[in-house]
């Protein structure tokens, strides 16, 4: 496989590439750090829209460089960057572009980003997209909002708390940020857990009750 697919595609292709080579190895090969803003919608009722930032690893990140370079300057111009947009783009479209959120644990339905940007800052790839509901979620109950890889290839990591914000919840809602034990998380789900996830944990979505999230609770005014 060209090294072009192999070094952006990510989780969904490269899982694939590297399962039929070798042995399934669950531990991320590609690692980021990230910041979320959730926007809340004019009247402060309900989440508009989740704005992504991953910072990638200075090793994934000269890969990339080297194969988009293509007048080899040993920068990516702008029409450059937009080709690296483009391909992470559709590559992550069947991964839901790695978004966990839920309403009282149920899946939120998400529209697809009509565009990601590239930059490359301090020999680092970042990308950015901004992400919308289907429908705006309102705020109540329990909602989850946080960043995985289904296949356990990348890594994407918020370092601060501060990483994952909102700005103007109403009185009746509270935030924090969950970042769930391993083990406890296992422990957690071992009913819904099946000898498949233990075989080849990279072959289900069941990666997600290891995220990081940022949780809203919001409680009936009153």
């Amino acid at each position: 496989m060209h090294l072009k697919r192999r070094a952006i595609v990510l989780a969904s292709a490269l899982a694939a590439t590297f399962a039929a080579v070798e042995p399934a190895e669950v531990h991320p090969h590609v690692f980021a750090e990230a910041r979320l803003e959730v926007i809340l919608t004019p009247d402060h009722q309900s989440v508009k829209s989740l704005r992504h930032v991953w910072r990638f690893d200075e090793l994934f990140s000269s890969t990339v460089l080297m194969e988009f370079d293509k007048n080899s300057d040993l920068k990516l111009d702008a029409n450059e960057l937009k080709d690296v947009a483009d391909t992470v783009h559709a590559s992550l479209a069947d991964y839901n572009y790695f978004q966990l959120v839920t309403v009282d644990g149920k899946d939120v339905p998400m529209t697809p980003p009509p565009h990601l940007m590239a930059n490359f800052e301090n020999d680092q790839l970042i990308i950015l997209f901004e992400s919308e509901p289907k429908k705006p979620i309102k705020l109540a109950g329990k909602i989850d909002i946080g960043v995985y890889d289904p296949t356990f290839y990348t890594a994407i990591d918020f370092t601060e708390d501060a990483n994952m914000h909102v700005d103007g919840l109403p009185a009746n809602c509270t935030s924090k940020v969950i970042r769930p034990d391993a083990d406890e998380a296992i422990a957690e789900n071992q009913k819904t857990l099946t000898d498949a996830f233990f075989n080849d944990p990279t072959g289900t979505d069941m990666s997600k009750i290891f995220a990081t999230k940022l949780e809203l609770n919001c409680q009936p005014e009153g």
